[in-house]
């Protein structure tokens, strides 16, 4: 796991549909910020810090479907750490621990869309630890590990959009193993045909659950392989790589709502990457003018789609900017930066 990377994830907040928040998790404590965010304005004032703050540095944040809960994965145990969440307040009491830990450092966290169960992926075998989630008691008893388990330490995981199969990325060949999901792991899909070239940091759907992309931390291409997805199936061949390579050494990747933009992170210049994609690849959107001012990881849209974000590894550590068919100027930064580097970014 890289010391010097951030991550942000951003919420549209109940029933008011102009209010949004986007938080950060860091490696610095107290491990996550929040802040309340506007298109129009960007950052407000930052929110107060939780209670109960994280053990260790920050890997990821996310907020559930429902978006009353944020989740932050953390090296330190109990290594996921889950808080009620209200816009108009904030963060609210931490849910007791689940009561078998993941165990090592966790690296990534997700909710299924249904808001019925959390998977926590991890440095050490079983590699991914899933549960049972409820939006109003917390964590239930672990499930069973899967049959056949991911084959090194994990980076990264996501639900697909129907909440029926997992991916997790990991640092071993064949790089990403993805699951039939059902209240619990099913019998792991058959690998693709052409596997990702290198560790994976990456493995996310699009919103149709038509096509997984994995992003691999590598100088090799292919940086980013787009497999067609068929739930049910699994892996269809390989799309054709883009005709302007991705940039080197991948983070994560995200698809924005529509589904037909792919942005990645990495940790070389320009450190975020924009294409176009309809069954296989675009063209490549100009960069922003106001280029992130370190590595670059997990890059998200909102949920409109509007705005584009990406954590990186030295201050301000994070950069946002408006998204109209290409990245507009970058929004001012926020008045209380975040506390340092940290890893994880979604928007939801």
């Amino acid at each position: 796991m890289s010391s010097t990377i951030l991550g942000i994830i951003a919420s549209s907040a109940g029933s008011a549909a102009a209010a949004q928040v986007i938080a950060v998790s860091h490696f610095t404590t107290p491990f996550i910020s929040a802040y309340p965010w506007s298109d129009a304005t960007g950052f407000g004032s930052k929110y107060t810090n939780p209670a109960t703050l994280p053990t260790g540095l920050g890997t990821s944040v996310k907020f559930n479907t429902a978006k009353n809960a944020v989740a932050v994965s953390h090296n330190v145990s109990p290594r996921v750490s889950i808080y009620a969440w209200a816009y108009a307040t904030g963060f609210g009491s931490k849910f007791s621990n689940p009561a078998t830990l993941p165990p090592a450092d966790a690296t990534d966290v997700a909710f299924t869309p249904a808001d019925n169960a959390v998977a926590v992926t991890h440095e050490n075998t079983p590699y991914v630890s899933a549960y049972p989630w409820s939006n109003s008691t917390g964590f239930g008893t672990k499930y069973a590990n899967p049959a056949t388990l991911p084959t090194g330490n994990a980076n990264a995981t996501n639900f697909n959009y129907a909440g029926n199969a997992i991916a997790v990325g990991h640092g071993t060949s064949p790089f990403v193993s993805v699951y039939p999901w059902s209240a619990g792991f099913g019998t792991k899909y058959a690998n693709p045909a052409s596997l990702p070239t290198d560790t994976a940091y990456g493995a996310s759907f699009s919103p149709s659950d038509n096509a997984i992309a994995v992003s691999s931390f590598t100088a090799s291409q292919p940086v980013v392989s787009v497999y067609p997805w068929i739930n049910g199936s699994g892996f269809g061949t390989k799309y054709s790589n883009p005709a302007t390579a991705v940039l080197t050494n991948a983070r994560e990747n995200n698809w924005n709502p529509a589904g037909n933009v792919l942005v990645i992170a990495g940790h070389t210049s320009p450190r975020i990457n924009a294409y176009a994609f309809s069954a296989g690849w675009g063209s490549k959107y100009a960069d922003p003018a106001t280029i992130p001012t370190g590595d670059g990881v997990c890059p998200a849209f909102n949920t409109t789609g509007t705005t584009v974000a990406v954590a990186h590894s030295t201050t301000p550590f994070i950069s946002v900017y408006p998204w109209s068919a290409g990245f507009g100027t970058k929004y001012a930064n926020p008045a209380t930066l975040p506390a340092g580097a940290g890893e994880g970014v979604a928007f939801a």
